[in-house]
């Protein structure tokens, strides 16, 4: 059964009658402002939720942690904390002009889990945004926000619990419905394998780091359990072999993620589903 982040942090995050808040709005772009809001005071081991708030119109995007072909990928600078993960909820697949990027519309907001260790500390983001609309800039704000104080805002805490319900979690479920990568035979795409009694063929993500190549929209298949990803843009693709990535996808249970190895070449079973 998923253990939905949104419950799971009824435990994690820290108690709301310690520290909590946010910074003022901060309007990066026209009608695009940005703020830092905090779930509370560190817990026990020195690790503090934050997020990064971003109000946007319905029609304007900022970009995954993968961008895509034309995206601006984030740039998050916490000075003097000693390490931060951004949890980043599913995007959207945006194909325009004939690119392919992956994006998030409107009202967005990213939960940061940051080691602040037991002492009080004050957090400072420097961040730089792709914004898009009519025109794509880059965005950027200087945030400052105690990690810990007096006050509490338990409506900062749901909005971090809401979105990372929303944030891909390691797959726990019994057998994985994701099989292997394999590179196809003309290097145009990757071949992946799937349960689609458990997963949304349409909904299969798969990235690498910034540098490596872009995969685009799942391709239709006869088999059910099979689908292809073309690589978009120019590549090396047999660069590809050996590539680890992450395979994002959705279920009726929410979103998903497994970690993949591309291999070269087919086997004969996928060869027999390709065709």
């Amino acid at each position: 059964m998923r253990l939905f982040p949104a419950l799971a942090l009824a435990v994690v995050l820290p108690v709301l009658s310690a520290a909590a808040g946010e910074t003022p709005w901060q309007e990066v772009a026209p009608g695009v402002s940005v703020r830092l809001i905090s779930a509370g005071a560190p817990d026990a081991d020195g690790r503090a939720w934050v997020a990064l708030e971003i109000d946007m119109p319905d029609n304007t995007k900022t970009y995954w942690k993968v961008p895509g072909e034309s995206g601006l990928p984030a740039q998050l600078d916490f000075s003097g904390i000693a390490g931060h993960e951004v949890h980043w909820p599913y995007p959207i697949r945006d194909e325009l002009d004939g690119l392919v990027d992956y994006v998030y519309f409107g009202h967005t907001v990213l939960p940061i889990a940051l080691d602040v260790g037991s002492e009080a500390v004050t957090i400072s983001l420097e961040a730089t945004l792709g914004i898009c609309s009519d025109i794509c800039v880059p965005a950027q704000a200087a945030l400052t926000l105690p990690a810990r104080g007096e006050a509490s805002d338990e409506a900062n805490a749901l909005r971090i619990r809401q979105a990372l319900a929303n944030v891909p979690i390691e797959w726990e479920e019994g057998p994985e419905p994701a099989g292997a990568i394999h590179l196809a035979d003309d290097g145009s795409g990757i071949l992946v394998e799937i349960d689609s009694a458990v997963i949304d063929p349409a909904s299969v993500i798969v990235a690498g780091d910034l540098d490596d190549p872009v995969f685009g929209a799942p391709q239709k298949s006869p088999q059910p359990n099979l689908v292809l990803l073309p690589i978009v843009g120019k590549t090396d693709n047999s660069a590809l072999d050996g590539l680890e990535v992450e395979l994002s996808f959705m279920t009726p249970t929410g979103a998903y993620e497994v970690s993949r190895t591309i291999e070269s070449g087919t086997d004969a079973n996928v060869d027999a589903l390709a065709q």
